[in-house]
């Protein structure tokens, strides 16, 4: 387990480097061609570059930075990147807070930011044969300096449709303090789940692999509950004969399972 930091008294500027980078993943069923052009459109027009840089902006509000430019792009045939460049500004130590706590929801955005970057890529994909279209939103914040970008992940977990979500955030680097010594990491953490909400918990199943020596933290979450109607698209579950109905959920919580574990499952195993 890491060890309990007291407050630091720094020399010079903080020039630890926090990254904290996950994958979104939204699975859907669309069967047949028409549906699934249907489904792309619908995302490439929820999650266009305009929605996208919108969010970010939102991001930096969250965590306490100013923007220093902002570059973004739709692609064809689908697709979209947003890059953010940012600066920190100064803040009070009441504004400013690395406790281990979830940060606010998509209703409640505060504070400012200046200093590193913020990216986010998607990528619409669907499968040759069998109807499965996977939406994978991937998002990188990066700060130097006192501000913890664990602050903007509820905002962001609430912001898109998530089925399954993979965090990874690193500390690197190391700053000293006023004797010199250094320190490799600013503040206390033991598990990128305390910074989630309630809700947010209580809707995902979770597991850890975390290296406290290298300051790395890695989380991984899968919906607990399964509703078809929720990953079907231009179609209800009513409408299905219960058999392909049944089919279909195999199908859906096969991939799934595959994204959360990263591997492919075996053919035979049941869902």
């Amino acid at each position: 387990m890491p060890r309990q930091l007291k407050k630091l008294k720094l020399h010079g500027f903080n020039n630890l480097t926090k990254t904290l980078s996950f994958n979104i993943y939204d699975v859907c069923y669309a069967g047949s061609r028409e549906q699934e052009r249907a489904y792309i459109e619908y995302i490439d027009e929820a999650y266009n570059s305009q929605r996208l840089t919108q969010i970010l902006v939102d991001v930096v509000d969250i965590i306490g930075a100013n923007i220093l430019n902002i570059a973004h792009q739709d692609y064809e045939p689908q697709g979209a990147s947003v890059t953010l460049l940012i600066a920190e500004e100064e803040m009070t130590a009441e504004q400013l807070s690395n406790s281990q706590s979830p940060g606010p929801l998509p209703e409640a955005v505060v504070a400012h930011l200046d200093k590193s970057h913020l990216t986010v890529h998607t990528y619409p994909e669907s499968h040759p044969e069998n109807g499965i279209s996977t939406f994978r939103v991937d998002i990188d914040v990066s700060t130097c300096g006192q501000v913890s970008p664990l602050k903007a992940l509820n905002y962001l977990i609430h912001c898109f449709e998530s089925d399954i979500v993979t965090l990874d955030y690193r500390v690197r680097g190391f700053t000293r303090d006023v004797r010199g010594r250094k320190h490799f990491i600013d503040h206390n953490i033991s598990s990128i789940q305390n910074y989630l909400s309630a809700d947010t918990k209580r809707h995902y199943q979770m597991f850890d692999v975390n290296i406290y020596q290298e300051n790395i933290f890695h989380t991984k979450m899968m919906a607990s509950d399964f509703v078809l109607d929720d990953h079907l698209f231009c179609i209800d579950e009513c409408d299905l004969p219960p058999k392909e109905a049944q089919r279909i959920q195999r199908l859906l919580r096969r991939e799934m399972a595959e994204i959360f574990y990263g591997r492919n499952l075996a053919r035979n195993l049941e869902f």
